[in-house]
């Protein structure tokens, strides 16, 4: 098959839940996996013509997945989170831009981070990259899920990064699993989306990805920041940082929340689409 009428089939497959841009780079990815390129796009734009070996039943298969609203991340079975190929499946959420934004930002300013705590690991994507971008620390990933912690084990075998896993519920369990000051660094992007804001969210989230790490009750949206930050206290070390990736619409909430528990230097960063999305803050050295 002709690369371009490879494109033009997964494209049309994906304009129904996607606009003209994005399903265009949807197709173009995912032409290339099915021509045995990876994730090299380059020659099927530079060669449009070209004949590839299509498995046509496998053609198909895609192209049913991608018009039922499937993300393209679940169908290849694999995304790119920070320079690096991750895998992912439905156990786990489609690592997210914004979420690289946060492991840069903890990569630059603790370098001299000893111990790390990644909580609500999912994929592993936070723990793993910050376990590989600074080398000399260790790390820990928790997370409620064995199915996720399965997935971000494989993550963490095939990259090469060593993480201490472990299982375990942040809303109940954290002061129970670790010693206190046992990390200069807690990580988290927990759920953190409101029930009623489901209606807001495309079906390629909703009817795919796993609710139980999307999703808060309306009645108490920050029950998880709230209980890992309480934990924190006891956690950290004196002068531990404390990051969090949160939701934009809550963002003076989240502040008023983490600096009446006790932090210090507590401050909002907005990601490149200009929302509020990480806050960051300090415990106070006693």
């Amino acid at each position: 098959m002709q690369a371009q009428q490879l494109i033009q089939t997964l494209k049309k497959a994906s304009l129904a839940l996607y606009d003209e841009r994005e399903a265009e780079q949807i197709a173009l990815l995912t032409a290339a996996h099915l021509a045995g390129l990876g994730d090299n796009t380059a020659p099927l734009r530079v060669d449009p013509v070209r004949e590839w070996p299509i498995d046509e039943e496998l053609l198909q298969t895609t192209t049913q997945r991608l018009a039922s609203s499937e993300p393209m991340q679940y169908i290849l079975g694999q995304t790119d989170f920070f320079g690096r190929i991750f895998e992912v499946d439905p156990r786990v959420l489609i690592p997210r831009p914004e979420t690289e934004e946060l492991v840069d930002r903890i990569r630059r300013a603790e370098r001299g981070a000893k111990r790390i705590l990644d909580i609500g690991t999912g994929s592993g994507c936070i723990a793993i990259s910050l376990a590989l971008e600074l080398p000399t620390a260790a790390v820990t990933a928790l997370d409620l899920s064995p199915e996720a912690l399965e997935v971000a084990r494989r993550n963490a075998e095939r990259l090469q990064a060593r993480i201490d896993f472990r299982q375990g519920d942040a809303l109940q369990e954290l002061e129970q699993l670790f010693e206190p000051a046992s990390f200069d660094v807690i990580v988290s992007n927990p759920p953190y989306v409101p029930a009623s804001d489901r209606k807001q969210m495309h079906r390629n989230v909703l009817e795919h990805e796993p609710a139980l790490a999307l999703f808060v009750p309306d009645e108490d949206p920050l029950r998880f920041y709230r209980a890992i930050a309480q934990a924190g206290q006891r956690l950290l070390t004196n002068g531990g940082m404390l990051y969090f990736e949160i939701y934009h619409a809550l963002a003076d909430e989240m502040i008023r929340l983490v600096e009446s528990l006790g932090y210090r230097e507590v401050v909002v960063h907005h990601d490149l689409q200009d929302k509020p999305r990480m806050l960051c803050g300090r415990k106070a050295t006693r």
